[in-house]
C-alpha cells in the first residue's frame, strides 16, 4: 500500500497540523484490510494536531470520478465539491448548486450530511457504497449535519430531477456573504435547536476573542479562523472556552461540527 507525507499546515483548510505520513487507498480491498485509520479527504472540517496518534489515510484518484446516465449521477468519494459543481452546471443538472462554496470531497460531505440552510447533500441521495457494501438512503440514519454510515464512502449515487438553477447559486452566495475569508474549518459548532451557535458565542463576548493567532472571527463568531501560523493548542482552548461560557450563560451544550484529531 502506498504512503505519502502530507503537511497539514498547508493541506488542511484551517492550515493547522504537522507533516504526517498517510496511507493511500487505491482499491476496495485496501480499505477492507485497513484498521483504525481515519480518512481525512480534503481535511476541510478537521482540526488535526501536529503529531496525531490516530493513523490517517486518503482515497486515491481511483475514487475521483463522475458518471451520469439515465438521470442517475454516480460520484466517487474522493471527488471535490468544486468539480461536482462545475460538472452539474455544464450538464444542466440541478440539486447541487450549494456545493460551489463548500470546500470538501464527496465522501466527507455525505458523511456529515453537509449543506446550506435547508439544502443538504442527502436531499437527492439514492445510495452510498463503502468497503462494507451498498446502503440505500432509506436504511441510513441521518439528520442535521450527521449520518451513520458503516465504513468509508467510496461512491454515492443521486437522482437528478430538475435543471441547474443560477438563481439558487446567487441565493447561496448571498447566504455565505457573512462568512470570513480567513483560513478556517467551517462552522465550529452545530446550530442548536434554540438558536444559532454564532449568536450564542457572540452573547458571551467571545466574538473577536483571540488566543495566539487563532480567533473567533469578527465577521461570524461561529468560525474559528487562523490569522497566520495558528496553533492547535490555541484552537482547542478557544473551543473549550466557548463551550463553557455558552453553557454557563444560556444552559446550552454546544455540539462540535468541527472534528478534532489528536
Amino acid at each position: 500500500m502506498k504512503k505519502k507525507i502530507i503537511d497539514f499546515s498547508k493541506y488542511s483548510s484551517i492550515r493547522i497540523g504537522g507533516k504526517v505520513e498517510v496511507q493511500i487507498f487505491e482499491t476496495i480491498e485496501d480499505l477492507k484490510n485497513s484498521q483504525n485509520i481515519k480518512i481525512v479527504g480534503g481535511a476541510n472540517n478537521l482540526l488535526i494536531s501536529e503529531n496525531p496518534k490516530t493513523k490517517l489515510g486518503i482515497l486515491s484518484k481511483n475514487f475521483d470520478y463522475i458518471n451520469y446516465e439515465n438521470d442517475l449521477l454516480k460520484i466517487g468519494g474522493a471527488t471535490k465539491n468544486g468539480t461536482i459543481f462545475q460538472f452539474t452546471k455544464k450538464n444542466n443538472l440541478g440539486g447541487f448548486e450549494f456545493l460551489q462554496h463548500i470546500p470538501a470531497t464527496l465522501g466527507g460531505m455525505v458523511k456529515m450530511n453537509a449543506g446550506i440552510k435547508n439544502h443538504e447533500i442527502f436531499d437527492n441521495l439514492i445510495y452510498v457504497k463503502t468497503e462494507q457494501g451498498l446502503f440505500y438512503k432509506e436504511n441510513i440514519k441521518f439528520g442535521y449535519r450527521f449520518s451513520k454510515i458503516q465504513g468509508i464512502i467510496t461512491e454515492a449515487a443521486f437522482r437528478v430531477e430538475r435543471n441547474f438553477s443560477q438563481d439558487l447559486v446567487s441565493k447561496f452566495l448571498t447566504m455565505r456573504s457573512n462568512q470570513p475569508k480567513n483560513h478556517s474549518a467551517g462552522s465550529t459548532f452545530k446550530n442548536p435547536k434554540c438558536c444559532s451557535a454564532g449568536k450564542l458565542i457572540e452573547e458571551t463576548g467571545l466574538k473577536g476573542r483571540k488566543i495566539g493567532n487563532m480567533e473567533f472571527s469578527k465577521v461570524h463568531a461561529n468560525f474559528l479562523v487562523n490569522l497566520g501560523n495558528g496553533r492547535f493548542e490555541d484552537a482547542i482552548q478557544l473551543i473549550e472556552i466557548a463551550e463553557k461560557k455558552v453553557l454557563e450563560l444560556r444552559g446550552v451544550e454546544l455540539e462540535r461540527e468541527i472534528e478534532i484529531i489528536f
